[in-house]
């Protein structure tokens, strides 16, 4: 291999220098200055996994894939726990996207993030966020994984409640890193009753836990576990797609998401585009060669995604908070994700469907990254105000961000020809080629449906959230005052850069061919010829076009005061009570139970507690009236001491 693999090691290694000169820089209170080893690091992580990806040659590895062996923190007998990063087509499509991306953001960071009182802290827990998520994407074991996945957990936490003096952000990220957890639970018990049942075949015998979760040992193992152990594999599968839909934001653990909001706007572009959500979709995408032999769990996981994505894109169609439309959106897109994936228990469509989620991901990425940061010119501009109700046409305040947030609002859309056009008709071709299947055709074209469903939601509500706050008579909120402007170059820069991927990177991309080839390079992924009907780019062309004109004819319509819409609109702003429901069945419940806990702990237990501390004082007070301080008391005890043992011993003796 030529020398640039090793600059697969600066790829994670920067962004965690980055983190650890933030952090020194925040100790000593610094402003000003933190961006600039964030942004040199990112730059440099970003450029790594560039060159690696074009350079990178898969055919020079007989077995597709490539292991550098790394760091080895703990050897004990046959336990060899060491830190080693798996390369392959699939986990460097990924990296490139997070990296660059993610430097983008940074950039932007520089002008948003300016006079923070926390400037080098924010900068610090970014990098540490990219860091974790990098390590993730390389990992060669499940259990690693596992452990980069809790910190990428963590890393949100942070960001998410950056703002922790704000009572709604701290109880943002609690709820996000609480959902998270629950949801990791059970992909940690899938793990362990993984490792379990490969240490049953004749790959995980002799091995200890760690190496079983290879993810080569994995692979290796699902044939023979489909076989002999198919129940519990589908448990396993299960339990593993749990993780998955609670990173991703998927039905029933989708809640978390929107709430996310609270934290900084570019943390939003970096946890929807390019980092934390796009985690549940690359487990799934990498575990495809296990999970392929539960097609059960894959269709039940397409169901979750399809639910998702329309109860999303109903609920952003609905909103009145720019910044939660998007977020709603990127729910929504990742359904679409899900429903891909869930092909895959279809025979012969596996290496397609990870193709299709794949190529719809790295086109999200750069769309919805221009979109969040778009809003969060808006929000600079309107003093914080994000309220689409209170202001409309911005175009001659933002003309700039007017362009740049319609370009992302376009591919969102799916405008033709642009990025997001190609790749969620690519999604929908998939479903297309998963309904004709005899078996299992009828869940897929109901998917179909509600794929195309979603495709015009989405354009309706984009469109509409973007008619509505750039077009229509120009109202500025108070909190603006007089000085409303354009966003400085050092956060459009980086916008135009994502505008660039948004407009051509679907073209580029897609039709060529080249994403299909380049991930079918897998092990275990091969390329499978896939043709896409015409009739269905028309289809997507005029759901697209309808959904547009549609969302610009109510734009600047008031909301309906009466009758239907009103309940279907009030059903959308309430985000169809789910969190009512969530907060009914399940959290009050659990505050009750917490209260009453809490009772039996003060009043028997503290009660009990205080007792026994109390018996020593009880002690001391009866001390208290032989520790007189006066030597004739204490030389009378003395002597009667001395005769108690005397005639203890005589009496003793003459037993």
């Amino acid at each position: 291999m030529p020398n640039f693999f090793s600059l697969i090691w600066v790829v994670p290694l920067a962004p965690l220098v980055g983190c650890i000169l933030c952090t020194i820089l925040s100790f000593r209170g610094d402003k000003k200055d933190a961006h600039l080893p964030a942004i040199l690091s990112l730059l440099v992580s970003a450029a790594s996994a560039l060159i690696v990806l074009f350079l990178w040659n898969p055919e020079s590895s007989d077995a597709g894939y490539m292991i550098s062996e790394g760091y080895r923190y703990l050897q004990i007998g046959s336990v060899n726990l060491k830190l080693s990063l798996r390369v392959d087509t699939l986990c460097l499509t990924l990296l490139s996207v997070v990296t660059t991306i993610s430097a983008m953001i940074a950039i932007y960071s520089k002008g948003y993030m300016h006079g923070d009182p926390g400037y080098a802290r924010y900068f610090a827990v970014f990098c540490g966020f990219v860091f974790s998520m990098t390590m993730l994407v390389l990992s060669h074991n499940l259990l690693m994984m596992y452990a980069f996945w809790e910190g990428v957990g963590t890393c949100s936490y942070l960001l998410i409640g950056y703002w922790f003096r704000k009572p709604s952000a701290a109880r943002a990220a609690t709820k996000a890193f609480l959902v998270n957890r629950i949801a990791d639970t059970a992909f940690l018990f899938g793990i362990m009753l993984l490792a379990y049942a490969i240490g049953h075949t004749d790959v995980g015998v002799g091995q200890n836990w760690f190496s079983r979760l290879d993810f080569q040992n994995i692979f290796d193992a699902a044939p023979v576990l489909a076989e002999k152990h198919a129940g519990l594999l589908s448990l396993i599968a299960l339990l593993l797609m749990i993780g998955a839909i609670g990173k991703s934001a998927q039905f029933p653990f989708h809640v978390w998401l929107p709430d996310a909001m609270e934290g900084p706007t570019p943390v939003s572009a970096l946890i929807h585009a390019a980092t934390m959500v796009t985690a549940g979709v690359y487990l799934m995408a990498r575990l495809a060669p296990l999970t392929q032999h539960t097609p059960s769990v894959l269709i039940t996981v397409a169901w979750l995604g399809g639910i998702t994505s329309l109860i999303a894109a109903v609920m952003a169609l609905f909103q009145d908070d720019l910044k939660r439309v998007l977020a709603y959106s990127t729910v929504s897109q990742l359904g679409y994700l899900f429903m891909a994936l869930g092909a895959g228990a279809v025979k012969d469509l596996m290496t397609v469907a990870v193709v299709a989620a794949m190529f719809h991901l790295v086109t999200h990425a750069f769309f919805k990254a221009l979109l969040f940061l778009s809003a969060g010119n808006v929000m600079h501009a309107m003093g914080d105000v994000i309220d689409m109700r209170e202001f409309s046409g911005l175009k001659k305040v933002l003309p700039k961000t007017n362009i740049l947030f319609g370009i992302g609002a376009a591919a969102l859309a799916g405008v033709p020809l642009l990025a997001g056009f190609f790749s969620k008709e690519s999604v929908l071709a998939v479903l297309l080629d998963a309904s004709s299947d005899t078996m299992v055709g009828s869940h897929f074209f109901a998917l179909l449906g509600i794929g195309f469903l979603t495709a015009l939601l989405t354009a309706i509500y984009t469109s509409k959230a973007y008619f509505k706050t750039f077009h229509g008579p120009e109202k500025i909120p108070a909190a603006a005052g007089h000085h409303a402007h354009e966003a400085s170059n050092v956060m459009l820069a980086p916008m135009a850069f994502l505008a660039v991927g948004a407009l051509v990177a679907g073209a580029l991309l897609g039709p060529t061919g080249k994403i299909s080839e380049y991930i079918s390079k897998t092990p275990l992924l091969h390329h499978h010829e896939h043709a896409e009907p015409m009739w269905l780019l028309v289809v997507s062309s005029i759901i697209a076009l309808a959904g547009i004109f549609a969302g610009y004819n109510i734009s600047h319509k008031e909301a309906p005061a009466s009758g239907l819409l009103k309940t279907l609109a009030d059903f959308g702003r309430n985000r169809l009570y789910i969190d009512w429901l969530y907060n009914v069945a399940i959290v009050q419940p659990m505050l009750s139970v917490a209260n009453f806990l809490e009772w039996i702990d003060t009043n028997i237990i503290g009660a009990i507690t205080d007792a026994l501390a109390g018996l020593p004082k009880l002690l001391g007070l009866a001390g208290q009236r032989i520790q007189t301080g006066r030597v004739p008391s204490y030389s009378l005890l003395t002597a009667i001491g001395i005769a108690a043992v005397a005639i203890w011993i005589v009496t003793r003796a003459s037993w």
